[in-house]
């Protein structure tokens, strides 16, 4: 090897080596490389016009459910009181023991045991036997989450992300899912101990309606933050739609006592709560907390304080012209189905 070719080398491998341990000389000539391309951000106008057609379906279908319901009890209350009567006036306290002594040992326990069901059932507010069917379709959804196969279709459909193609349905199917048991259990038992009072208050039909429709505008809001920031993630949870619950509670009965569930001797009111969870959340979206969605926490309180203030006597009062062009449309319907209104008739 030439003095010239062995200076050459030399020079090169000094080149080499000066070139991995000098960061900024790889940073100079990464500027010099063309930057990548930005994502663009999601459009969020299908998201939007869902949310305002969801809302008004929902409130619409339970205004037409209302109806239905009070219909159903006017009709078959009298049936109910005549069949009774038959039972108890025709059959005596013989018949019934000899009946019970034919029975098989099981028979007998399974009718003790649906008796005893029927008997908890009974003795549940209608609070309570409503926000009962919410926990049951939140549970089975949680199960799901545990199937490996059907990962891909929880992900895809049970999880609200503004980035996904798939946006609208999971606005509403998020709402009952939950991938950890802590998290449902925390949201459920919320849920449980304020739903005889929001029942009460607003009615079965009613509430459905806000719960549905407040997870729904939660999800909307915390599309709104994450496409704003590009912080582009996925959530889920019932959260959104609890919240609105909760807000409406302490807005309405401001003074009432709350406390914690480990800590019994600490109480506090509902309006104070509210104004605390409000503060977190606001903290937590201005930080850039992560670990919670607290936009949708925050949307959900603002339209359950909203919904309680102003949103009843805008919407909930005003069904009165549905209900009454459900009715006009049902009579014809069932004038029709009498014996001798109209023509084909036997």
């Amino acid at each position: 090897m030439t003095r010239s070719q062995t200076e050459l080398i030399r020079s090169q491998h000094s080149a080499s080596r000066s070139s991995r341990l000098n960061p900024y000389s790889q940073q100079s000539c990464a500027a010099r490389a063309p930057p990548p391309a930005k994502a663009p951000r999601p459009t969020l106008f299908k998201p939007l016009m869902f949310t305002v057609g969801f809302t008004g379906c929902s409130f619409g279908a339970a205004a037409i459910l209302q109806y239905e319901t009070l219909k159903s009890r006017v009709q078959t209350g009298k049936g109910q009181e005549e069949s009774e009567t038959f039972v108890h006036g025709s059959r005596d306290v013989a018949y019934w023991h000899d009946w019970w002594n034919q029975l098989s040992g099981f028979q007998r326990r399974l009718i003790l045991l649906i008796s005893t069901v029927d008997d908890v059932w009974s003795s549940l507010t209608e609070g309570q036997r409503t926000v009962t069917g919410i926990i049951a379709v939140n549970a089975v959804v949680l199960c799901c989450w545990r199937i490996p196969s059907m990962q891909r279709r929880m992900i895809k459909y049970f999880t609200s992300n503004p980035a996904s193609k798939t946006r609208c349905l999971p606005m509403v199917l998020s709402t009952f899912s939950h991938y950890s048991v802590i998290h449902m259990v925390a949201n459920m038992y919320v849920l449980w101990m304020v739903s005889s009072g929001i029942v009460s208050l607003l009615g079965k039909e009613q509430f459905l309606a806000v719960y549905l429709s407040a997870g729904v505008i939660s999800t909307m809001v915390s599309y709104v933050v994450k496409t704003a920031s590009g912080r582009l993630y996925p959530s889920l949870g019932a959260s959104g739609a609890v919240m609105a619950v909760l807000a409406s509670v302490c807005t309405k009965v401001p003074e009432a006592k709350l406390g914690i569930i480990f800590l019994p001797m600490v109480t506090f009111t509902a309006g104070n709560a509210l104004k605390a969870l409000v503060a977190i959340d606001t903290a937590g979206l201005i930080l850039g907390w992560r670990l919670l969605d607290h936009a949708a926490h925050l949307g959900g309180a603002l339209f359950g304080v909203w919904y309680v203030s102003y949103g009843h006597k805008l919407i909930w009062r005003k069904r009165e012209p549905l209900v009454k062009l459900w009715h006009n449309m049902r009579s014809p319907a069932a004038g029709r189905s009498r014996p001798g209104s109209g023509p084909g008739t036997k």
